[in-house]
């Protein structure tokens, strides 16, 4: 649960979300696309305020259908368990929403999906259905997925999280590659020497509030929490195991 935050990123940040589970990472990632309504304050993408009203049983809802699944769109989200759909292949994963929502040509989708496959290094599983690619192969897929909407944000929520150990770099390898091209990216990791060498910006949550916000240098060298310098000290602990 969220207890009060507040949050920019501005176009071309890198903004990575720590903190231990069930701090609240995760819900402010949903929140920002309405996976999740907030019962007060106020999201604004691009500039523009989320608009919501009361529900009549003492918290929110989403005020107009037309203008969240205008604004969802300019958002890329990808999830830490693939959400792949099982019956389509790689590249028909990849067609389906700029195709059916964008109501782009279809032709123009199989160039520009062709085009992402190759960014992620996994074109050559374009013909392919989710069941027959390992776990990273699919979490390479589903960014593909949310690159082919051009979104003007992208949104990674735990992205290695369900992958076997040696899967890891493999996707963490396209994110970094899309922080290099200057894309906005919010980013919820464990991954914390990732964190810190591809975030300008890094935010420690903790019961719900941000408790630490700052460059990596400060956050992860300097920190003015106590409880951020505590959870950063359990991974440093861990990784000199």
């Amino acid at each position: 649960m969220l207890k009060g935050i507040s949050l920019e990123a501005h176009e071309g940040d890198v903004v990575s979300l720590i903190g231990s589970s069930g701090s609240g990472k995760s819900t402010l990632l949903r929140s920002i696309n309405m996976l999740e309504i907030p019962t007060s304050g106020r999201v604004r993408i691009g500039g523009e305020e989320i608009r919501l009203k009361p529900d009549g049983r003492g918290g929110s809802t989403i005020a107009s259908r037309r203008q969240i699944e205008r604004i969802r769109a300019t958002l890329g989200m990808v999830f830490q368990s693939f959400n792949l759909w099982p019956h389509m292949t790689v590249i028909q994963n990849v067609i389906e929403c700029p195709h059916h929502v964008l109501k782009k040509p279809k032709a123009e989708c199989l160039d520009e999906a062709a085009a992402f496959l190759d960014k992620v290094g996994i074109l050559d599983k374009r013909d392919q259905y989710p069941s027959q690619l390992s776990g990273g192969q699919q979490q390479r897929c589903a960014i593909a997925r949310a690159l082919a909407m051009h979104p003007k944000v992208m949104l990674f929520d735990e992205p290695t999280s369900a992958l076997d150990p040696e899967l890891v770099n493999e996707v963490l390898q396209v994110i970094r590659l899309l922080a290099e091209e200057g894309r906005t990216m919010l980013l919820v990791t464990h991954e914390m020497r990732f964190a810190r060498g591809v975030s300008n910006v890094v935010a420690f949550l903790h019961n719900g509030l941000i408790e630490e916000i700052g460059p990596p240098e400060k956050v992860f060298g300097n920190s003015d929490s106590a409880r951020c310098r505590e959870f950063l000290a359990h991974f440093q602990d861990k990784s000199a195991q």
